[in-house]
This record gives C-alpha cells, structure tokens and sequence, in this order.
C-alpha cells in the first residue's frame, strides 16, 4: 500500500512547480497585512475641541477663552469635549469685561460640544472617527469598529474549514479573496458608521478564511520538508510585508475613503492566479476525482522537466487517507481526563493573552510618540526578526524555556514602559517594539507547541478551541488601548503583567521539544504537579516520529 507522499516523491521537494505554488500562496497572505490592520489609520483620531460657530457673539479674547484647560499627560490642554457655555460667554463679552483679569474662568459654567468639533488636520485629513464624530459620548464606536472586525474573523473560522472541506481549498480561496475584496470596495461608499461596521464584520470573515484556505493548500501540495518553511516563515514574513506597505499607502493618502481604496485594489491582482494555482491533489483523492488530481501531478513533473510515471495514482493501491479516523471524537473529549484538561485551560488562556498582547500593541501605535506612520513601520518591521528567531528555537531549543522566554522578554520590557523619563521618548519607543517582539515569537511558537501537546485523535479540535481563544482576545485588545485614553500606562501595566503571567504559566507545561507525539489521549505528556494514574503503553508509529514538523503553523490572521 503506497500514501500520497510515496506516490508523488519522484517530483522532489523544490523544483519550479514547488517554488512558484510557495510564493504565489504566500504572496496572496500579503493583503491580510495591510487589511487586517488597516483600522489603525481608517480610525484615527486627530486631535480635537469644541466648534465655536462664527455667528456666535464673542470677542477674540473670548472665543480663544472658551475652551477649558484640562490635564492630559501632566501638561494643561484645551479640553476635548466640553466648552463653557456660549450663552454667558456672550454675555461677558458684550458687557466688555476680559476674561481672566475681570471674569474667573473656572467659575464658569461649562456645556459639552452642541456645534460640533474641530479637528486637527495636520497628521489624518479625514478618517471614519472626524467623519461621523465618534469622540467624547461617541468614541467607544471607533475600538468597536474593530471588535466587529475580530467578530467577523472569529465568525470566518468557524465555517472557513468546513467550506474548504466541502467545496476545494482552491474554490474556497479565490471565493473569500473576491469577498474580502468586494466588501472592503463596498466600505468605501458607507454613509454610517453602522453601516462601516458591518461590512468590516463580512471584511473579516473573508479576510480568515481566504488565509486558511491557502495555508491548507500549501501544507497539501508542498513536499515535507518545504512544508515546515512554508508555515513557518514563507506566510509570516509575507503577512509582515503586508503589514508594512500599510503606513506607506496611509502616509501618502490621507483620506480614509481613498485609502481604503488604494488598499482593496491590489486585491484584482488575485485574480491571474486562479489560472495558475492548482486545486490540492490530496483533497481531490479524498473526494475520488484520482483523474484530476494526476492531472495536476503530471502537469507539475512537466513544470519541474520530469518525466512522470505511467501510472501515479492507482485508486485501489492508494491508501484512503482518511481510513484511520474511525472513532469520533468531540469537543467533550478536550476535558476527558484531568491532564487533558488542564493542558486546555492553559492553552486558551496563554493563546488570549498572546492575542490581546500582539493586537493591543498593534493597535497602539498611533498613542505613542513621534510619528505614527514610522511606528507602525517599525511595528512591521520587527515581525521578521521575531519569526526567524522562534523558527530557530523551534528547531533548537526547547519548546517551554524558548516560550517562557520569550513572554517574560515581552512582559517585562513592558512594565519598564511607565518607568522611563517623559522627555527619552525613543527609549519608550525601544521598549514596545522589543515588547512586541517578544510577543510575536511567543504568537509563532504557540501554534507549534499547543499542536505537539495534543494527541492526533483530537490535536485538530485543541488547536481549534485555543484558536478560538485567541479571537476572542483580539475581540477585546482594542479595549486595552481604549484604557490609554484615562491612563497612558495602563495598556501596558495590563498587557505587561498579563504576559509575565502567561510566561509563568508556561512554565507549568509539559516539554515536547524530541518528543514523539502522541496518538491517543492517554500518551499526552503529562502536567507538571498533577497527581495522575499511570499511562497506558502504546508504540508509536515511527513514521509519525519523522513528520514531528508537519504540525509547525504560522501567526497571522
């Protein structure tokens, strides 16, 4: 009996066919980047005060006098949403007394913003935030825009598997690449922030499940060996790409419209590729079509210059790849044991904080100093260091140090934010990107170590639970950025000690680095401190021992 990997050997591990379908699929991650993000600019928020209308009666000196003075950041501001009252003001001004020398301001009474706001137009000349005014009362709609984001990807991971199950990972690529990219075209003409926010729902789900669906392609078509790079760096390092060409494309169109424009175009160039990327020949055996999954085969010897065999594909000498799942399992089997279970306790919440981490300081760049299109620069920019590195303890260290590390690193650095001088900025600066790369590696890693941790019969499930988690943190992340707007610390006070938290926690988990993994429930590496009844023996199938890095994932969304 011969599996699909002994049947497709003779067309080698990097030939042409593999390096153009390894590309093609990881260039295709490039707009998750800039999309996913997107919000960072789409949402700015300008800096901004009460409208003094021109009819109103006022002085000069009393209409630069009308906005109180607050404290914001230890330094006096005009204040953002409120204003003294016009009415009295008015009154003062025709009565010629002058403010501050005849009238005490502070004993004024005050109103909130009736005519509007003025906005600062030097860093954003529009954005969906001074578009439909969502300040003051209004600003939880801005971190909810983004919430309903998350929404819309957690939503797309729930159906993105089956539909590609279903339908072809090809068919479900193409599909969600045409409706990311039509909805995101149809966000450009919204006359609401309602109707902004629900096509940003619709945005994610496509956003996900054109991701997965080329993630599984890849992993299908792909030789082993070129499957680990594939999922490791080949998606991360083009999803970072993506990432950085977002504060080029913000920096040069200053309108939201447009640019959410500029940005959903480069989804067209999709469009050649459907002519080039082939269906998953697996997934074509798994539905019995063998004439055109040997078709796709022979098609990529021709590309690679081989010369295929007569016969590639003999249906009754092929082993059915799904042959050996032939118990159920459910959900309810991740707390079947009490190792099993604790083991998913600790993974959904490591994966949630990691979540709020990554996507909290992602999402914070605008808050901190210097130029928001440089940090978010930089925010990308750091992504690639962080993917080779984790790569590297991947390969050569231990899963939970490397982990734990890697938290403590990220953590760490951020609690030391709210340490430093007001007046050494670039040293503030320094300490969320290193605290950004530490989150990132341990995000790469996470997917590696919460995979060789659970057992094949229910590894899919595990991964899928934690995955689920981690949706729900960046679901709250724009939430922890919201709290800078009443501390500038607290963000980082919380994502700091939450992180440290979790680098804690890690080091609770059993190590997996070498070892074999596990078939059934009850081969799981065991939890450190749990009092347990002993294993039963199994052997391990040492096949499954050679293709320990097949289960390697990558970050992005």
């Amino acid at each position: 009996m011969r599996d699909y990997e002994e049947a497709t050997a003779f067309l080698g591990e990097w030939g042409r066919f593999q390096r153009l379908i390894f590309f093609l699929l990881s260039a295709s991650i490039v707009p998750n980047g800039f999309n996913g993000l997107s919000i960072v600019f789409l949402a700015g928020t300008p800096e901004h005060r009460c409208a003094v209308p021109r009819g109103a009666n006022l002085s000069g000196e009393w209409r630069n006098a009308s906005i109180p003075l607050e404290l914001r950041g230890g330094r006096a501001a005009p204040s953002r949403c409120r204003r003294y009252r016009l009415a009295a003001l008015a009154n003062l001004s025709a009565l010629g007394l002058r403010p501050g020398s005849d009238v005490e301001l502070e004993s004024l009474e005050q109103e909130p913003c009736l005519d509007g706001w003025e906005y600062n137009r030097d860093v954003y000349r529009s954005t969906i935030v001074t578009e439909w005014n969502l300040v003051c009362d209004n600003d939880w709609k801005g971190p909810l825009s983004t919430s309903l984001f998350f929404v819309g990807v957690l939503l797309g991971s729930f159906v993105s598997g089956q539909l590609s199950d279903k339908f072809g990972r090809k068919n479900v690529l193409f599909a969600t690449l045409a409706m990311q990219t039509g909805f995101s075209f149809v966000q450009v003409f919204s006359t609401s922030w309602e109707m902004f926010s629900v096509f940003f729902v619709l945005v994610g789900m496509g956003q996900i499940s054109n991701y997965v669906a080329a993630f599984v392609l890849g992993t299908e078509i792909l030789g082993k060996s070129i499957r680990v790079l594939f999922c490791t760096l080949g998606v991360c390092i083009f999803y970072a790409f993506g990432y950085m060409l977002l504060p080029l494309f913000a920096y040069f169109i200053r309108d939201w419209r447009m640019l959410l424009l500029a940005l959903t175009l480069p989804g067209l160039l999709c469009i050649p590729l459907w002519w080039v990327i082939p269906e998953s020949p697996r997934w074509l055996i798994s539905q019995g079509r063998f004439q055109e999954a040997e078709d796709i085969i022979r098609k990529a010897a021709k590309t690679n210059g081989l010369i295929a065999p007569d016969v590639i594909l003999d249906p009754s000498e092929l082993q059915d790849l799904n042959s050996q799942k032939q118990q159920t399992y459910t959900i309810l089997d991740l707390m079947k044991t009490r190792n099993i279970l604790t083991i998913t306790i600790m993974s959904v919440i490591l994966w949630m904080i990691i979540s709020v981490g990554y996507f909290g300081l992602s999402l914070d760049t605008p808050n901190l100093h210097g130029d928001v299109y440089v940090n978010c620069f930089l925010s990308a920019v750091i992504e690639v260091p962080a993917y080779v590195i984790s790569w590297l303890l991947l390969r050569n260290l231990p899963r939970r140090y490397s982990m734990a590390a890697a938290l403590f690193l990220g953590g760490c650095v951020l609690l030391f934010i709210q340490l430093v001088p007001s007046h050494i900025r670039a040293l503030s600066i320094l300490l969320v990107m290193l605290g950004k790369f530490g989150i990132t590696s341990a995000f790469s890693m996470v997917y590696v170590y919460t995979a060789e941790l659970y057992p094949t019969v229910v590894r899919n499930m595990g991964v899928g639970a934690s995955s689920m988690a981690s949706r729900l943190g960046s679901i709250l992340s724009p939430y922890f950025v919201y709290l800078g707007a009443y501390d500038r610390f607290l963000p980082y006070i919380l994502m700091g000690s939450l992180t440290v938290l979790s680098g804690i926690l890690t080091l609770f988990l059993p190590e997996s680095y070498g070892m074999p993994l596990p078939d059934t429930i009850d081969q799981m590496l065991l939890v450190k401190g749990l009092e347990y009844r002993p294993a039963s023996s199994s052997t391990r199938d040492s096949k499954e021992e050679e293709e320990n890095p097949e289960i390697f994932k990558s970050t992005a969304f």
